[in-house]
């Protein structure tokens, strides 16, 4: 077993609520549960979450909780994502495995086993259309802003060794926009020269490759304004580990942010 899918996947608050969703971003929806279809296919053992809204300062966190269960309303957003339950069992031995992989490898990695922490609507939303089984495992990890792209890409290559030698199924989402430069309107798109560095990125996912990938981040962060600063991708470049191909679901709006919806797989696998 090993990695079987990888994606990168939206989690705009406007989406939370399935009948509350706007009508330009039904697309980008609908997109997310034929991909939900795929991840069923795969039928995975365990989920492994990245995700733009658990913010940290100078630590990446692994949630290793047993089980997740609460209620959330999002403190950015309470008008739209209000009063939303969630239960899913958590991977305690994945989730510490990954905090030892992390830790020999030098870097900064605590595991929280805490029930009353409540996840953020990164974590929450994308999963309420992607598993069609709430019973499958869920680690959930925060985006680390003291590290840096390298230090990003570095923590997900750790994981990914780890994800190559389980016997688990593993699922790897990287919650989070790509363009990112906000303004006020739902609707807006990313200006016509931030979609044109979301379109080259992600034909470089599509294509398998990395390479290109890694080489342009840096300078795509600073000139898109990539979400989390790019860390969620640069953890998602990490994790794969191998020759990979990806495909584009689909690409949508939340207020002047690009959300692709993008899956990858090994190529030895697909």
């Amino acid at each position: 077993m090993s990695l079987e899918l990888a994606m990168i996947t939206p989690h705009t608050p406007r989406i939370c609520h399935r009948d509350r969703i706007p009508e330009f971003q039904k697309p980008m929806v609908e997109a997310m549960l034929k991909c939900a279809d795929i991840i069923d296919d795969v039928n995975p053992d365990v989920i492994v979450l990245i995700s733009c809204h658990w913010m940290s300062s100078f630590i990446h966190y692994v949630d290793i909780t047993p089980a997740h269960q609460g209620v959330l309303t999002a403190v950015e957003c309470p008008d739209l994502i209000t009063d939303v339950a969630y239960s899913h069992p958590g991977h305690p031995e994945l989730g510490r495995q990954l905090v030892e992989a992390g830790k020999a490898a030098g870097l900064q990695v605590v595991g929280i086993d805490d029930p009353t922490y409540i996840w953020d609507y990164g974590t929450v939303v994308p999963l309420r259309y992607l598993l069609k089984r709430p019973d499958i495992p869920v680690v959930d990890l925060s985006v680390c802003w003291a590290a840096s792209l390298d230090e990003s890409i570095r923590w997900g290559e750790v994981m990914g060794e780890v994800f190559l030698n389980t016997p688990l199924r593993v699922v790897f989402l990287a919650s989070g926009a790509l363009a990112h430069n906000l303004g006020r309107g739902p609707e807006l798109w990313p200006n016509i020269t931030e979609q044109a560095l979301d379109r080259e990125f992600c034909q470089y996912l599509v294509n398998g490759d990395k390479a290109s990938a890694v080489s342009m981040l840096p300078s795509y962060v600073r000139a898109a304004g990539v979400e989390s600063g790019g860390r969620h991708v640069a953890v998602l470049l990490g994790v794969l580990r191998k020759q990979f191909t990806g495909e584009l679901h689909g690409y949508g709006p939340s207020s002047g942010s690009g959300n692709p919806v993008l899956t990858m797989r090994y190529a030895d696998v697909v």
